[in-house]
């Protein structure tokens, strides 16, 4: 957990052990947190996901995902400094 401005936290996903994606983040926005995926930044400025899924369905999907396993450990944890929350064997 990070409590650094709108940055709330990063998490790293695990698929079917078999694939992990590292350095998402949970970010607060203006009405509610939302999943950013990890990017980089390239020539022009701008910054561009390094990993997303594809499909919006999906996506929504592993965003509901990570948010419940980020609200299960602030409920447990209550106010940590630095953790990292890792969501393992999911399946889509």
């Amino acid at each position: 957990m990070r409590d650094e401005g709108n940055l709330k936290a990063f998490c790293s996903i695990v698929f079917d052990d078999v694939f992990i994606v590292h350095s998402v983040k949970i970010i607060q926005g203006k009405e509610s947190l939302f999943v950013a995926m990890p990017s980089r930044e390239v020539k022009n400025g701008q910054f561009r996901d390094t990993a997303h899924p594809i499909d919006n369905a999906f996506r929504m999907t592993m965003e509901t995902r990570i948010l419940e396993e980020y609200h299960q450990f602030m409920n447990q944890a209550g106010t940590l400094v630095s953790s990292e929350i890792v969501t393992e064997d999911v399946t889509f």
